[in-house]
């Protein structure tokens, strides 16, 4: 019999197989399977450690080329380069080939040694411009100071004395120069020691009073900021540093200044005291900056160019890295038979995929020439399947709302698929405004538009989450437009779509109190008449209509939901959860809450009125009818006391037939199974590839009769085994069933007034769009002449701004919440078991994905 058609409505049919490929094909056999998709494999050497698996060479191999890769990509970035990006390549889900792996080793080792090296160059020759830079700016300021030290020889002594710095020097001041420029004493004669370097302007003050402390004041230091940052070659930083001049007498405290000043981070420069001298290293060191600034600039020309060869394909060769490390270790999931040098893999895929699978590996043994075949072992096991639910792009963001809160069993109801209009429309009732739609809606029939551009680039956290969501956005939209004509409601405004039914008085005082009047025989065709906007009594009308709408759509909701666990009674054949948690279930909720709804229509279609009567309330009347069981106080129809007590004492004998008939009849079932001598239900068999052959019974039979097919490639046989079934324990079954009884029964009544919620978020939308409105735009209209010109076009931007900050987006959101909520609590609670695992298949689009 052959698999039903995947649909949204159950997770797709999964087959449990067994792949024997041979050892030299295993790679283009994975890889093949990587491209389709549509397999999840199974770890069959959990109890070995990485390093002892298989492929752990090749890996390693990858491992280092992956790394060379990313170096690449951190000198890309580095340099400012734009990479070319990787949906320019062609068909990047193609596996790669094992010729393109091995020559892209080779050029990436070649390419890293060769960038490696400009790079180390490029450091290298920065780092010596770097301290030509300093000393350059050393020689300036610190022979700027001794000039001004040495002073002029004809300057009068009452100016040398005025001088701060001539005490220090002044007795190499008053001595005669010579041809040359430089003092007839030198600081050597007199036994003045100097220090000159550079240090970071961050430092400076620790480095004064260290100095000072060290040294006890006996030292004399000029210093000087160098106007220009100072670019770090390690890091690429900008760092300030200032120049300093330290004099000291005698060698010692000269030392002691040169291990503190490189303890800081200083750099000591050797600068000559004689300005004729000085001037020739000034002049040194600009003919070397002069040709190091060449040098540098053609090894970063040289650099640059090959980054820019490098960035035409390295996200190419990412891909290639990526979809390569992934099949290896995939192939470590495999069990290697030594003796017959072949792989055995276990792998979960959905049956409608076994054909698919079947005619790929057969391509890949045409290819490689192999006349053994890879085997396909179907076979039966005991072991839940994966859920899996086929999706495409529109409906694949509904189902990640419901995998978010959890994964459905295998083959159970997908909430996903009511969800697709539930969800849109219960965040409609609380968002319905026909303005506010019509904003989101342009909003999301924009990212659909621009969707591929959109998926290409880079998106921030906040507008990836709503690009993702895009299809959701518009079908909310779609609901908050229908809805927002339901109200009459567009930027908090009525529109006068028809005629209204009301009728007001044509004569009336100034100030005097009026009534409308309903036309004879006139009906709103459709939604909430625009009279009832802008009255006195709109907000009490429009409550009361709109509370008693969400009770009845958390009742049609809820009761929706609950039908659908009979669904799922059903189809995994369990009579005694229809009987023993559907029926009383359904009966207990309908018996009260179904009751309210319709006493609430009920109410809705008697004219009170006419009949001169007051409508009852039915808040009062659900309690009395617990608290005062056939009590007519508050009376709505005949025989209600009667019709009252019936269904309470329905509700109450529900209560424990949930809560006893499924455990007692699971014992019941489980001693008459024991009485008649079957096995025990915890009893159970596998089949499994790792078994022995003697386990695999009917397995091997299949596999002999396969080796004579040889020439069809692949082939696919069945194994049919034992299904493995759960230990039955009484204790822990009534512990369950009593924790289920409970919160059914208390979740019955909180979940009906979660739904209020509907009605709250509705008014807070309305009346806050409202306040919006009179507080700008209504402000705008009252002024007159030239002045409401500008004061128009004023208050419409701060109002369409806050629009859409607030109003669309605050309030969005929120309202979304609350659907989600509504979804996740009252609707889920009702079937969703989500105890099932996902499947997760190796797929070359999917690693990609998660790379980015």
């Amino acid at each position: 019999m052959g698999a039903s058609e995947d649909t949204l409505f159950r997770s797709v049919e999964m087959s449990l197989t067994q792949l024997y490929m041979s050892n030299e094909i295993g790679r283009e056999v994975v890889s093949a399977l990587g491209e389709i998709g549509e397999v999840q494999f199974r770890d069959l050497n959990q109890d070995t450690s990485a390093f002892q698996r298989t492929f752990t060479k090749e890996i390693r191999r990858l491992d280092n080329i992956e790394r060379q890769l990313r170096y690449f990509e951190a000198q890309i970035e580095k340099q400012g380069i734009t990479m070319r990006p990787r949906h320019e390549f062609d068909n990047i889900l193609a596996a790669p080939s094992a010729s393109e792996i091995d020559e892209l080793a080779e050029r990436s080792e070649s390419l890293e040694q060769r960038i490696s090296s400009l790079n180390d160059s490029y450091e290298t020759l920065k780092k010596r411009e770097v301290e030509l830079t300093e000393w350059r700016w050393v020689l300036r300021e610190a022979g700027g100071f001794f000039d001004r030290a040495h002073g002029n020889v004809d300057e009068i002594p009452s100016q040398q004395d005025e001088n701060d710095e001539a005490p220090l020097l002044q007795d190499v001041e008053q001595q005669p120069r010579g041809q040359s420029g430089g003092a007839g004493h030198s600081f050597a004669v007199m036994n003045i020691g100097f220090v000159a370097g550079v240090i970071p302007r961050e430092r400076i003050a620790a480095f004064e009073r260290i100095l000072w402390r060290t040294l006890r004041g006996n030292l004399y230091m000029n210093q000087s900021e160098i106007p220009e940052p100072i670019i770090d070659p390690s890091n690429n930083s900008e760092q300030q540093k200032n120049v300093f001049v330290i004099f000291a007498h005698g060698k010692d405290l000269i030392a002691k200044i040169r291990k503190i000043s490189e303890s800081l981070g200083a750099d000591l420069y050797s600068v000559d005291e004689n300005s004729d001298l000085r001037r020739d290293q000034i002049h040194e060191v600009n003919n070397r900056l002069g040709d190091l600034t060449n040098v540098l600039r053609n090894t970063q020309q040289t650099l640059n160019a090959e980054l820019t060869m490098i960035a035409r394909s390295l996200a190419a060769w990412l891909v290639v890295i990526k979809k390569e490390k992934g099949v290896y270790h995939t192939l470590n999931r495999c069990s290697y038979d030594q003796a017959r040098k072949t792989l055995i893999a276990e792998a979960w895929c959905p049956t409608n995929s076994l054909s698919l699978i079947k005619s790929t590996l057969q391509n890949v043994n045409d290819r490689a020439g192999l006349t053994v075949p890879t085997i396909v072992n179907q076979i039966r096991t005991s072991k839940t399947p994966p859920t899996y639910n086929r999706t495409n792009k529109f409906t694949e963001c509904f189902q990640m709302i419901i995998d978010a809160y959890g994964t459905a069993k295998y083959q159970e109801v997908n909430p996903g698929l009511p969800t697709i209009v539930t969800f849109p429309f219960l965040f409609a009732v609380m968002f319905g405004d026909f303005g506010h739609g019509i904003i989101m809606l342009c909003a999301a029939l924009a990212m659909i538009y621009f969707e591929k551009q959109l998926s290409r680039g880079k998106l921030d956290e906040l507008f990836s989450m709503a690009f993702t969501g895009r299809y959701i956005m518009f079908m909310m939209a779609t609901y908050s437009i229908y809805t927002g004509l339901i109200y009459n409601d567009a930027f908090s405004k009525s529109v006068e779509i028809f005629p209204s039914m009301w009728s007001w008085p044509s004569n009336y005082e100034e100030g005097q109190s009026i009534e409308a009047t309903r036309k004879a025989g006139a009906t709103y065709p459709f939604g909430l008449d625009w009279g009832w906007h802008d009255s006195e009594n709109e907000l009490l009308f429009s409550n009361s209509y709109k509370m008693k709408l969400s009770i009845l759509m958390g009742w049609a909701h809820m009761t929706f939901s609950l039908l659908w666990s009979l669904v799922n009674a059903r189809y995994f054949k369990s009579k005694i959860d229809i009987w023993g948690n559907f029926v009383p279930g359904m009966i207990f909720f309908q018996s009260i809450f179904g009751y309210l709804a319709f006493c609430m229509l009920y109410k809705w279609s008697v004219d009170w009125n006419a009949i001169g009567e007051s409508p009852p309330s039915l808040l009062n009347m659900l309690i009395y009818m617990f608290l005062k069981p056939g009590n007519e106080d508050e009376k709505l129809y005949s025989g209600q006391g009667f019709l009252q007590v019936c269904l309470v004492l329905i509700a109450v004998v529900c209560v424990p037939v949930m809560l006893f008939l499924k455990p007692f009849y699971l014992r019941y079932e489980h001693n008459k199974a024991r009485a008649l001598g079957y096995r025990g239900i915890g009893e159970t068999a596998r089949v499994s590839a790792l078994d022995n052959d003697d386990d695999l019974g009917h397995a091997n039979g299949n596999r002999e009769s396969l080796a004579s097919d040889r020439e069809a490639g692949a082939m696919i046989t069945q194994d049919i085994g034992n299904e493995e079934h759960e230990e039955f324990e009484f204790s822990e079954e009534m512990i369950h069933q009593t924790i289920h009884t409970i919160e059914f029964c208390l979740n019955c009544v909180s979940h009906t007034a979660s739904y209020l919620r509907l009605w709250a978020l509705s008014l807070a939308h309305q009346q806050l769009s409202k306040v919006l409105w009179n507080m700008t735009l209504a402000n705008a209209f009252t002024v007159t002449g030239w002045l409401g010109i500008p004061m128009m076009v004023v208050t419409f931007g701060g109002w369409f701004f806050l629009t859409i900050a607030i109003l669309c987006v605050m309030e969005g959101t929120s309202a979304m919440l609350h659907s989600l909520r509504l979804h996740w609590v009252e609707a889920m609670s009702k079937h969703f078991i989500g105890d099932g695992v996902p499947f997760e298949p190796f797929s070359f689009k999917l690693l990609l994905e998660e790379e980015e």
